[in-house]
């Protein structure tokens, strides 16, 4: 069984979708992102600075169009099941006709500015936590009196957190201590899937109550409990949870291929998410579209 997986947020790269904007079946999509969107993203995408790129209103819209451009570019695609990263969760739900395009990119574009929004309210970081099991790093957040949790299971060894700036610095110390190979305080806007991301969660719930969800074609594995997801009002429920609930991406690889998944596809910008399937199930096939 085929499970096709979607890249998040630090996937983007200068120049990202150039080649796919020349392929006439997929120009389209492009060309509709600079409508919805209202500003040409694809001049940022394949002509601008890395600065740019980095934009909150720019990466994710970007990711989540190569994302798409490269599914629909692969005339055969055919998933068993879908799972994302983050934000790769809502490409997820283009490939399995869950959201439409539009619909997708709409929703992509308000949760990006939900996050700034909510980042400006409450300053904060993210480190990532090399080389402990997870319950230590749980356990260590867990002691923490500030805003300090569990964001990022990416894959056994290697855990991001999540909180307040100041509960970071004390918790990178404490799992340094612990015997963390590394404690590395990451370069990101504020602390995504934690508790400080609640304005930003209320601020897509209506959004999403608003857009239209399809009965899906296969299952999504979803970031909030890592299980399969085929009914709507679920999917729409763990969508919107996603921002304050870490990423289970480990969780959901195994119960993927507990569920039969033999070859995980990649379907975006960047190589990292079939780096860590191998690391997670090294008896599957990974590879990327």
């Amino acid at each position: 069984m085929k499970a096709y997986i979607f890249p998040g947020q630090g996937a983007q790269f200068v120049g990202m979708g150039k080649e796919l904007y020349e392929n006439p079946s997929v120009k389209n999509i492009f060309d509709d992102a600079n409508k919805i969107l209202g500003f040409n993203i694809t001049d940022i995408m394949f002509g601008g600075t890395a600065d740019e790129l980095k934009q909150t209103k720019v990466t994710q819209p970007a990711i989540f169009i190569h994302s798409v451009a490269i599914v629909k570019a692969a005339a055969t695609f055919t998933p068993d099941m879908v799972a994302g990263h983050s934000l790769g969760e809502f490409s997820a739900l283009v490939a399995n006709q869950t959201l439409s395009f539009e619909d997708g990119l709409k929703l992509v574009s308000k949760r990006a500015m939900a996050m700034q929004r909510a980042c400006e309210i409450n300053p904060s970081t993210m480190a990532a936590i090399l080389g402990l099991d997870d319950k230590v790093v749980e356990e260590v957040c867990a002691s923490i009196d500030e805003v300090v949790v569990a964001a990022n299971y990416n894959c056994p060894g290697q855990l991001v957190i999540s909180g307040s700036i100041k509960g970071i610095e004390i918790a990178c110390e404490k799992l340094k201590a612990a015997g963390a190979k590394r404690a590395l305080p990451l370069q990101v806007g504020g602390a995504f899937h934690s508790p400080l991301m609640e304005p930003a969660r209320e601020e897509l719930a209506a959004a999403i109550e608003q857009t239209h969800f399809n009965q899906p074609i296969c299952p999504v594995y979803q970031n909030v409990n890592a299980m399969p997801s085929s009914d709507v009002a679920t999917i729409k429920q763990n969508l919107n949870d996603q921002l304050t609930a870490p990423v289970r991406f480990t969780q959901s690889v195994q119960n993927m291929v507990k569920d039969g998944a033999t070859t995980f596809i990649e379907c975006g910008p960047g190589k990292v998410l079939q780096g860590l399937v191998k690391k997670i199930a090294p008896e599957v096939e990974a590879m990327s579209l």
